[in-house]
């Protein structure tokens, strides 16, 4: 995810957060200093912010690709630091401010993995 400070990433996370499954005791919080928080759901959540990272080596020395081979969902905030590193299968969301209290968020690479679920869903 992709954005300006308060632009509404972290609240995006908190969402899907609760869509998957995530308990209403746990405070969904950006991970701003300990890099990642994991939220047991139906399916992990592993949430990320690299916004203090001066690049994809510092995330490659967190074990990023344990997180990524996991059986679980993956929220980068600033992922376009660590971009290089991103599987090829991934999808990005941008948030820009329309005004206080509105955002235009953009979600890209999205068709291609519709067309995949579509195709699991009908068998083929």
């Amino acid at each position: 995810m992709s954005g300006e400070l308060g632009s509404g990433k972290t609240c995006f996370a908190s969402g899907l957060a609760r869509g998957l499954g995530v308990n209403e005791k746990y405070q969904i919080t950006s991970p701003t200093f300990t890099l990642i928080n994991e939220y047991p759901a139906r399916c992990k959540l592993y949430h990320f912010d690299v916004y203090r990272l001066k690049g994809y080596s510092e995330f490659e020395d967190l074990g990023y690709e344990e997180y990524f081979c996991a059986n679980g969902i993956c929220v980068i905030e600033w992922a376009e630091k660590i971009i290089q590193i991103l599987p090829a299968d991934a999808f990005f969301i941008s948030f820009e401010y329309v005004d206080e209290n509105k955002r235009k968020i953009i979600i890209k690479g999205l068709k291609d993995r519709l067309k995949e679920l579509v195709r699991y869903k009908s068998g083929g």
